[in-house]
């Protein structure tokens, strides 16, 4: 199959949002089960943060020694991620405003979506299993597969070429809430779409200039992605309002 771009996606924040306490409880569980150590997410900025660092962090202000986390990190996330299986509840109504009809949108145009996201692969999956958007993305680049969010879009992106075939001239964008995205996407020189729909404060993106910011996914237009015939532009901040 031939695709006409690629769009990479973040998770919270961007595809799905205000989804619960269940993935902090997970990261908690799963030090807890592992070390017996009792550890929080409180006091740590977690927005765009991998959840292996997230993980470093707790144990970090447990006191925990940095060897812990080295020798134990692989089995605190696989019982995080069994924790947040038995977890998730349902998410169908915790999507972002117009996720699936740009899904459906980008599917109609030929675009392959993936994702690029801090969430452990099968938390990531999970999610978007229980908000019922699964279906629409062909892989994803999770929390442990690199140490920065910018080692994963560039893993994405290789996998699209590697497993999909995407020709070098494919536009490729990636499309997030936080700055971490932005700088992902600077790291590939790709251009990044920033939306409004997380917590990230407005003024931190705009610091940032992505290419687009947009209040919603209402507001994305195929040409922003280098679809529907149009040139791909110079790289320039537009703060779309839908004209």
């Amino acid at each position: 199959m031939s695709f006409t771009a690629l769009v990479l996606f973040d998770i919270d924040g961007t595809l799905i949002r205000r989804a619960g306490h269940h993935h902090r409880e997970a990261l908690v569980q799963g030090v807890r089960r592992v070390t017996g150590l009792k550890t929080t997410t409180e006091g740590i900025p977690v927005q765009g943060m991998l959840d292996p660092d997230i993980i470093a962090a707790m144990l970090r202000n447990a006191g925990a020694p940095r060897a812990l986390y080295r020798r134990s990190v692989l089995e605190i996330q696989h019982a995080a991620e069994n924790f947040y299986l038995r977890a998730c509840p349902s998410l169908h109504d915790k999507h972002c405003p117009a996720v699936e009809a740009t899904l459906r949108k980008l599917e109609r145009n030929g675009a392959l979506l993936a994702l690029v996201t801090g969430n452990l692969t099968r938390i990531g999956w999970r999610k978007l299993d229980r908000a019922g958007l699964k279906r629409y993305f062909h892989f994803g680049a999770f929390g442990e597969m690199a140490t920065t969010r910018g080692g994963l879009a560039k893993w994405a992106i290789a996998e699209a070429r590697r497993k999909h075939r995407i020709p070098r001239h494919t536009p490729i964008s990636l499309i997030g809430d936080a700055t971490s995205d932005v700088i992902a996407a600077r790291q590939n020189c790709i251009p990044i779409i920033s939306v409004e729909t997380g917590i990230t404060p407005r003024e931190d993106l705009v610091a940032l200039a992505p290419d687009y910011l947009l209040r919603n996914l209402r507001e994305l237009r195929l040409r922003m992605l280098g679809l529907n015939g149009a040139q791909r532009l110079k790289k320039r901040t537009s703060y779309y309002r839908g004209v």
